[in-house]
């Protein structure tokens, strides 16, 4: 096998160096026999081996209705959010850096006019997709899988031309192994420790979907997937970056980028461990703790959808604000009362998300100000959620200095469902109270394809204009009727 290999490379490098062959062209398969016999060494552990086989087989699988849909609206999403984000601080930055970073134009930047390599337009989009907290989550996790495993996704669909139903495919993938990732190391023990899951889970993530996309072979599976253990990083101090900056690259550029290195450097033609999850010093042994359970990684692999599970955020702020303004929200339309009427507001969420929202200096992350703003505009925009301006507006702090934050212990204990009790005081006397247990968007709770449209406009419209948002949006519900997925450079351009 080893000779096969040998030869193989130099045959193929002879090729490159004659310009018969592009530097990132994906090599023939191996035979199956030699594939075959790495699948029958002990030394390959069942985890690594039956992951690489999935994963390998991914884009022959059609995805059950409920998760096609799903993917779908998770896609749709944040593409929104990547497009949106050009207009914010973390966006800009990336824009930047991709601008004087140049590169062969392989791959786009929507909401950009920019073309760039699938690994620049892979950093930049992930940054944009968490540029604003608009992003899709998964709290289960402690992940936040669209802005990891779409922009690696996308990068690499456009590279290798494949098609919509590929790409559909592709990123289901990525939203299950940026779970099961999570899963396998215990998310919450592992953030304790200070690991980053939001850059640990969706790297994964976006290392499968890219290899779906490039068609690897098993063994080229495992080496990718061997790549990203190298690679694998992240803090989880990212409630210290006041900015949003660094905390858009650990959430979204980090994982995207490092996922779509992995891949296109063994689609080159580069070699690796064979076995990433077993075997001397592997990744669980480095990273796992009394936690690790391995074999969460492939746990019921076809038969559960994680991208099912991921909550959409119907408000672009901070998750731990969700379940509060969808209270207030409700109060308002049920009661039809202004924010002149209001005398006090208790909101109450779990604790931990309490010490992270409580009088943020950033908007979309500031409890107090967004429910301010929910009580004086009936809603919460996206402009509202990044006006630091009107943060210090008089109508404002007249109407923060009456909302009470409290950290409940009882809701801490909720978690992973987000919940919030909201309490209004109206000066007339009258005693309003809401308990959002479900917030609108996850699961248990879910947006509708026409609301999820709507929040996809709402967002691209003001970058791409009315035209090329509504095209964007409609492509998206057809993706399985394009052929070739740079054809929606049309629509996610400007």
């Amino acid at each position: 096998m080893t000779y096969q290999l040998n030869e193989y490379y130099l045959k193929r490098r002879a090729l490159m160096r004659m310009g018969l062959l592009s530097a990132l062209a994906l090599p023939a398969r191996l035979s199956v026999a030699a594939d075959s016999n790495a699948a029958a060494r002990p030394e390959i552990s069942p985890v690594t081996l039956a992951l690489a086989n999935y994963v390998a087989q991914v884009a022959d699988r059609a995805l059950p209705a409920d998760a096609l849909e799903a993917t779908k609206h998770h896609l749709l999403d944040t593409l929104a959010a990547m497009i949106s984000g050009t207009h914010l601080l973390a966006g800009e930055k990336a824009i930047a850096y991709i601008k004087a970073q140049g590169g062969t134009p392989q791959a786009s930047i929507p909401g950009t006019n920019i073309l760039t390599t699938v690994v620049n337009a892979s950093l930049a989009g992930g940054m944009l997709a968490h540029a604003d907290e608009t992003d899709d989550s998964h709290p289960a996790s402690l992940t936040h899988p669209g802005a990891g495993v779409v922009p690696a996704a996308l990068a690499m669909a456009e590279f290798e031309q494949s098609s919509g139903t590929a790409l559909l495919r592709a990123v289901a993938l990525g939203y299950d192994i940026c779970a099961r990732l999570s899963f396998s190391v215990g998310a919450y023990a592992f953030s304790r420790r200070g690991h980053g899951t939001h850059s640990f889970g969706p790297m994964f993530g976006a290392t499968v979907a890219c290899a779906s996309l490039a068609k690897l072979t098993p063994q080229q599976v495992r080496f990718a997937l061997s790549y990203t253990t190298q690679q694998a990083s992240g803090l989880s101090n990212y409630a210290r970056d006041t900015e949003h900056v660094e905390k858009a690259f650990q959430f979204g550029g980090l994982p995207a980028r490092n996922g779509a290195v992995s891949v296109t450097m063994v689609a080159s033609g580069m070699s690796g461990i064979d076995d990433p999850f077993g075997g001397p010093s592997n990744f669980f042994v480095a990273f796992g703790g009394a936690e690790a359970k391995p074999e969460e990684l492939t746990r019921d692999l076809g038969g559960r959808y994680e991208v099912i599970n991921t909550a959409i955020k119907r408000w672009t702020v901070g998750s731990p604000i969700q379940a509060a303004l969808d209270s207030v929200y409700d109060l308002i339309l049920e009661h039809r009362f202004k924010a002149s009427d209001v005398e006090h507001v208790s909101v109450r969420i779990f604790k931990t998300g309490a010490a992270t929202v409580n009088n943020r200096s950033m908007p979309d992350i500031n409890m107090q100000y967004m429910v301010a703003v929910m009580l004086l505009d009936g809603t919460a925009s996206l402009e509202a959620a990044h006006d630091v301006k009107r943060m210090n507006h008089p109508d404002v702090l007249e109407i923060k200095k009456r909302v009470e934050l409290i950290g409940d212990d009882e809701l801490q204990k909720a978690l992973p469902s987000r919940q919030a009790i909201v309490d209004i005081k109206l000066k007339d006397g009258r005693m309003l109270h809401s308990h959002t247990k479900n917030v609108r968007g996850t699961v248990a709770n879910p947006m509708t394809r026409d609301e999820v449209g709507k929040k996809a406009y709402d967002l691209c419209s003001p970058v791409l204009g009315q035209d090329k948002a509504r095209s964007l949006v409609a492509a998206i519900w057809d993706l399985e009727q394009v052929s070739n997925i740079q054809s929606l450079r049309a629509v996610l351009q400007t």
